[in-house]
């Protein structure tokens, strides 16, 4: 893909557009307009309780990005956003969404990456240092992976009464929507501490089929010949390849002969530049964790085979999100 000019001034400016986003979402004007008898800009102003000239200034703008409409100086949401802006939506994408109003100042900082080589900021912050910033991105990943999973979850095929290992689950998001599908499955899920106590919230009402566990999957140590699946989702992309073989290893032990390994990432081409969505988050993890990128589905194979691991495949899972499910079996 090459850039003509007008592209080049649009990308300088692109912040412009995601600043309006996020900041419509913290005071959550979407909610509001979806509520409101009378959504112009006075009657907003007083329920939300800011100035009517700052509101105007972001409705406005968000009219022109395309978040809302405006006719007769009445505010209105398109159908996209009142499916996936207003709290409570059928696509609600609030949580989710917060993830990347609080990575965005790391962005800013990203010449200090390139001369470094360093994250710009600690990764512990999101993973239990910070309690609120842990919390909004357990709920964030909990928001991405409820639109995620109910695509990926029908596609796993899973064995009736499967008994699954759930590593690196997160806020308990898969689990969940995995037990929820067969009322004989069993899972046990493992993460950080602080992201552990966020799952078994969430996975309360499967609590007794679900077992949260707090660990960390770089050192943790699995009861070998068990499980029939081992899952794998949206956690090795901050890995380097090291680890990844380590703690695939360590997962292949753990599954019965003829168990399977589901993997589900970003993933990119070999050249690493496509999808543009994977070679940019890449540099996002890169920027917030240790050992950040995307890796492609050629070294994923290589290390699931490495593993111990064989009968390879890799499929993309439907859009908006460009993630790829791989799977190998023991």
């Amino acid at each position: 893909m090459s850039l003509q000019i007008p592209e080049i001034i649009s990308l300088a400016s692109a912040f412009y557009g995601s600043s309006v986003l996020f900041s419509a979402l913290e005071l959550d004007v979407f909610t509001a307009i979806a509520e409101s008898e009378d959504p112009t800009v006075e009657a907003l102003a007083t329920a939300l309780s800011v100035d009517t000239r700052g509101l105007r200034l972001l409705l406005d703008a968000a009219v022109a990005t395309g978040l809302l409409t405006k006719s007769d100086l009445r505010y209105a949401l398109t159908p996209a956003t009142q499916a996936t802006l207003v709290r409570g939506a059928p696509h609600d994408l609030t949580k989710a969404i917060a993830y990347n109003r609080d990575v965005y100042p790391a962005w800013g900082r990203l010449t200090e990456l390139v001369r470094t080589g360093k994250p710009v900021e600690a990764p512990k912050i999101h993973l239990g240092d910070d309690p609120e910033r842990t919390r909004r991105f357990a709920l964030s990943m909990h928001g991405r992976a409820m639109g995620i999973g109910k695509a990926v979850v029908p596609a796993l095929n899973l064995p009736k009464g499967a008994k699954v290992l759930d590593l690196a689950g997160g806020p308990g998001t898969y689990a969940l929507l995995m037990a929820q599908s067969d009322p004989e499955l069993t899972c046990d899920t493992y993460d950080l501490p602080a992201i552990s106590a966020v799952a078994k919230e969430i996975t309360a009402p499967c609590a007794d089929r679900i077992t949260c566990h707090a660990g960390d999957y770089h050192t943790d140590l699995y009861p070998e010949n068990t499980y029939d699946v081992v899952t794998l989702f949206g956690c090795l992309h901050q890995e380097s390849p090291e680890a990844i073989i380590d703690i695939l290893t360590r997962a292949t032990r753990a599954l019965k002969p003829g168990g399977t390994v589901y993997v589900l990432d970003l993933m990119t081409g070999p050249d690493h530049t496509t999808p543009p969505f994977s070679a940019l988050f890449a540099v996002n993890m890169a920027l917030t964790t240790d050992n950040g990128w995307v890796f492609s589905t050629e070294e994923l194979q290589t290390w699931m085979t490495a593993a111990g691991l064989s009968h390879f495949t890799c499929t993309p899972i439907p859009p908006p999100m460009p993630h790829f499910l791989a799977k190998a079996t023991r």
